[in-house]
């Protein structure tokens, strides 16, 4: 249960710091801190959790990490749906909250045809920039993948594991810094979820792309870690 409630906060924690960044403080005239900042965030969030859970869960924070860290076995399957509810919890609960203070300003409404509504993730129409269905799942997949092998190359029993959070902290602030115009950035299936519910509308309807390209990019990444990179380093 521990390591439940872990991943339960750590991937609140993700959220409402990811999240609450683009939502409360992106868009301030001349004091905003932009996509850069909102990239940061979210780096910051997974780096500041890695520290204070990962000990405990692992620090996933993230279904399509967590998949891929299975597939990668690195994590037992029989813990994998367990660890996707409490993720998909943790990002609800965020996203909730991040609702009700958004409720304290007299202008706050959520308008759901608008790229980016309450930090969700969207193609075509939804995209920060205009970027179609092809360009964004291609873009989630690879990022995934990316992601992915820094992570399991940092947490491998090679590398010096003091600083895999850093590593994966600033991979997931590149990540961002990457995609933010194309999706809003996913790379997160929990993530997506609690920001199409709670924006509604085609967000919903766009949102198996965030499930599925992330999951199948973790997968990937995965797959070429283990079956590539890995064994060149043993070779060596």
């Amino acid at each position: 249960m521990k390591k439940l409630f872990a991943e339960f906060f750590g991937t609140f924690w993700l959220v409402f710091g990811g999240c609450g960044s683009a939502i409360f403080a992106a868009g301030i005239p001349n004091l905003g801190i932009g996509f850069a900042g909102v990239a940061l965030a979210f780096g910051l969030t997974v780096l500041t959790m890695a520290y204070a859970v990962g000990s405990i869960s692992g620090g996933h924070f993230n279904p399509a990490v967590s998949v891929g860290l299975a597939v990668g076995g690195r994590f037992p399957m029989k813990d994998l749906i367990p660890y996707i509810v409490s993720q998909c919890l943790g990002a609800m609960l965020a996203a909730t909250a991040l609702y009700m203070i958004s409720l304290g300003h007299a202008d706050f409404a959520i308008d759901n045809t608008k790229p980016g509504a309450f930090a969700a993730n969207g193609y075509g129409a939804l995209s920060p920039n205009g970027y179609a269905l092809a360009s964004a799942f291609l873009a989630e997949f690879i990022l995934t993948a990316f992601f992915l092998i820094i992570i399991l190359g940092a947490t491998a029993p090679t590398s010096n594991g003091k600083f895999a959070g850093l590593a994966i902290g600033l991979g997931l602030t590149l990540i961002h810094l990457i995609s933010i115009p194309i999706t809003n950035t996913s790379v997160n299936p929990a993530r997506s979820t609690s920001q199409a519910i709670m924006a509604g509308g085609e967000y919903v309807n766009q949102l198996w792309l965030f499930w599925t390209a992330p999951i199948l990019g973790a997968i990937a990444g995965a797959l070429i870690y283990t079956y590539l990179i890995s064994k060149r380093e043993t070779a060596q």
